[in-house]
């Protein structure tokens, strides 16, 4: 039996799981501790409601996916609209580093996979399912290849084996980065922020502080902002435009072009528009009504992925991707540890930058905002990692990952 809940209910039970996982991590000193997204831990709970419901009485639960899809593409598009070419510019040689980093682990992780794979006497293209074609590229990756690797290659389920893969790194990537961040902050002995601090940093900022910037989004996700209707509708229709335009090229993209996700081309478009409008037209930019729709919208699409998390299929996943797939995960937290946080510096914006480096690495972008969020709202801002993860998460990591698969695709079939 499947229950299926409509645009409406789905958006109320989003709602309940950030509730009831703000809740949690108020109340839990395990979570604060070990810095645990609000939208993980909500969803988690929720998922195991939903197992345990399926396991006793069949029952299975139907969220609505394309309300999943749209708040997505919004938090992409809120990336593009908040990236004047300035900031842009300010990424300089860390933006360049990390992209470099970022790169290294898509060619471990196809490495990993394919090896293992060969070694537990799979097909090795099997092994790039579990690799970065799941895990640094996501649900989109996992959805444009695997029918690919179906009919090309005659990978039996190798979409169902994606999908299945992905959420796997999605939950994976929500669970260890913030552990990751603590383990290396405390060994630098930073503190966290007094409750008195992190209130002073949440206080109302008026229309005129120079501190309330475009590149402050999602920096501060926790700070109140104060936009007015106007402003909102502005940016709604800045949101709408940016998805209509993912739309139109998504459609040609998979006919004529190199297929990118969807994302891609909202976060490219937001760019473009934001960049147009302040530059050609001088117009006024409120961006603190993007900050706020883009913050909304990444709590939303966290919670509503683990309303579909069926952890079902994910204890139907095969012994041997099992393993791959716990392999990567340890391979991850120590590339993170010993090559992220040394490389980009080894100081507190690294710590943070390897918390979303593990979201990202394993899961999806907006994985990887919410644990620099449960980071930096501990512990104080890191304005180097909010502007760089985002980009080379969101952008050029598809680009790099797209190229190196090729590659591996091409040595192994």
């Amino acid at each position: 039996m499947e229950w299926v809940f409509n645009s409406y209910y789905t958006l109320i039970a989003a709602t309940v799981v950030l509730l009831l996982g703000k809740v949690m991590v108020k109340k839990i000193k395990f979570l604060q501790d070990f810095n645990i997204p609000e939208p993980v831990a909500g969803g988690l709970v929720a998922a195991a409601i939903i197992y345990a419901l399926h396991a006793v009485y069949g029952v299975s639960f139907k969220f609505e996916k394309p309300l999943q899809d749209a708040f997505m593409l919004i938090f992409f598009a809120s990336i593009g609209l908040s990236a004047d070419f300035s900031r842009l510019k300010q990424g300089g040689l860390p933006l360049v580093i990390f992209t470099a980093i970022v790169s290294v682990l898509i060619v471990i992780q196809n490495a990993v996979g394919a090896g293992l794979a060969s070694v537990l006497g799979l097909d090795p293209l099997y092994g790039l399912m579990t690799g970065s074609v799941t895990l640094t590229g996501g649900h989109g990756t996992a959805g444009a290849w695997g029918p690919d690797f179906e009919s090309q290659f005659g990978l039996t389920g190798a979409t169902t084996l994606g999908m299945a893969a992905a959420t796997f790194g999605l939950v994976s990537g929500g669970i260890i980065g913030g552990p990751v961040a603590r383990r290396l902050i405390n060994k630098m002995g930073r503190n966290p922020l007094d409750e008195a601090t992190r209130k002073a940093a949440r206080e109302d900022l008026s229309d005129d502080d120079p501190t309330d910037r475009s590149d402050d989004v999602f920096e501060h996700a926790g700070q109140t902002r104060l936009i007015t209707a106007n402003s909102a509708v502005e940016t709604l229709a800045m949101f709408a435009a940016c998805l209509a335009f993912a739309e139109i090229m998504d459609s040609i993209d998979k006919q004529y072009l190199v297929d990118l996700p969807k994302f891609v081309w909202g976060l490219l478009f937001g760019v473009i528009l934001r960049n147009v409008l302040t530059t050609v037209f001088k117009f006024d930019m409120f961006d603190r009504a993007i900050d706020v729709f883009g913050n909304a919208s990444l709590s939303l699409f966290l919670a509503m992925a683990l309303l579909n998390l069926k952890l079902w299929e994910l204890a139907d996943l095969g012994g041997p991707v099992t393993i791959i797939l716990l392999v990567q995960v340890v391979v991850m937290i120590l590339y993170a540890t010993f090559v992220t946080y040394v490389f980009m510096g080894r100081n507190y914006d690294a710590a943070v930058l390897a918390a979303g480096h593990c979201g990202f690495g394993l899961g999806a972008t907006p994985t990887a905002v919410a644990n620099m969020q449960s980071i930096t709202e501990r512990f104080g801002s890191s304005h180097k990692a909010f502007l760089i993860v985002p980009l080379v998460g969101a952008f050029f990591v598809d680009l790099v990952n797209a190229t190196i698969l090729t590659g591996f695709v091409n040595f192994l079939k």
